[in-house]
């Protein structure tokens, strides 16, 4: 009669963390063709990640290689024209940083719109994902932690979201226009709102991290402990109020929740690996772009006035801000699903 008690606790107590019940979602898209076939470790896949995504970039580098010897090329004719005369030197600028920034524009664009496609995709996976993350802590017997991560995640997520949105995206577009106008007329007011924007743009992603960073730091400490403690009330409880069987159930219960700990860091892994498959292409774009453009602008500041090299510069700040926005989501969701790995030390 004991043995089959046992049995049946047995079976009752493995089933909430059977394997096949949580599983990570699938990568659609793009970023597909950049996951590994097989379930390596998180280095292993990484690595072939970024191999893959780079047999991928080739067509984008040679894109951008073209785009920057057409700007350098502007800025050597501009050259040429004002060395014959003086008098227009004004106007040649002027007709420089314009045929510049009529260069880079529908590249930038495109490059904004991709970006934020790209934390759009991040986001709506991370929201698969974290679901099943929670529940796979939750087995282990992190309530607590998971229900207090999760919710902080969601919430940074769509804050950061929004940000980016309405705030942000936009302000790129203004900050490229306050270069342009400046550069073109030499208003330094426009340089200060154009200073302004970059500090606001900065400040605001990394306020946002930050504060999540330490959000996530302090639920971890506190909800973790509280999980710690509550299982191992737990175990004490079932090996004393059960005769003779007590302690079998105690570490049988204790197998279980390991079980759980490794279907949990299966998930993470997967995940993880996940959020650098969808944004390893778009950042390695975007920073190829702007590699190139800090080059294109060291060149052009040789050859032309400051003016041309400024505003070469200006645009590859603003690849420097999607870098930054791209960079914060991703990072957002890593730190929570590294959290959540964490989970609860039994």
């Amino acid at each position: 009669m004991k043995v089959l008690m046992i049995i049946f606790l047995l079976i009752g107590l493995s089933t909430p963390v059977h394997a096949t019940e949580i599983s990570p979602p699938p990568v659609t898209g793009d970023a597909e063709q950049f996951m590994p076939e097989d379930m390596p470790s998180f280095a292993e896949g990484v690595l072939y990640i970024l191999k893959t995504a780079l047999r991928e970039l080739r067509p984008d580098l040679t894109q951008s290689c073209r785009l920057c010897l057409s700007v350098i090329a502007v800025a050597i004719l501009m050259s040429v024209v004002e060395a014959f005369s003086s008098k227009t030197r004004e106007l040649v600028n002027t007709v420089g940083v314009l045929a510049i920034g009529f260069l880079l524009f529908g590249s930038t664009n495109a490059l904004i719109g991709m970006a934020a496609d790209t934390i759009q995709e991040i986001s709506s996976y991370g929201k698969l994902l974290l679901p099943a993350m929670t529940a796979a802590v939750a087995a282990q017997g992190g309530t607590a932690s998971s229900t207090i991560l999760y919710t902080g995640t969601a919430f940074f997520d769509a804050l950061l979201s929004t940000i980016i949105t309405v705030f942000v995206i936009p302000m790129v577009y203004l900050f490229l226009a306050m270069t342009i106008g400046h550069c073109t007329i030499g208003e330094n007011l426009l340089k200060r709102l154009r200073d302004f924007l970059k500090w606001t743009i900065t400040w605001s992603m990394k306020t946002v991290l930050y504060i999540f960073t330490g959000y996530m730091s302090i639920s971890s400490v506190i909800t973790g402990g509280a999980d710690k403690t509550a299982l191992k009330a737990a175990k004490l409880t079932i090996s004393g109020a059960v005769p003779v069987v007590g302690g079998i159930m105690s570490d049988a219960t204790e197998s279980i929740l390991l079980g759980a700990a490794v279907v949990k860091h299966s998930v993470g892994i997967y995940g993880m690996m996940a959020i650098v498959a969808i944004v390893v292409l778009p950042f390695f774009r975007v920073g190829v772009v702007y590699l190139l453009l800090k080059f294109t602008a060291a060149i052009c500041g040789v050859f032309t006035s400051g003016k041309i090299a400024d505003v070469t510069q200006g645009f590859s700040e603003a690849m420097g801000f999607l870098l930054g926005m791209t960079g914060t989501v991703s990072l957002l969701f890593l730190i929570s699903i590294v959290c959540l790995m964490k989970g609860v030390t039994i």
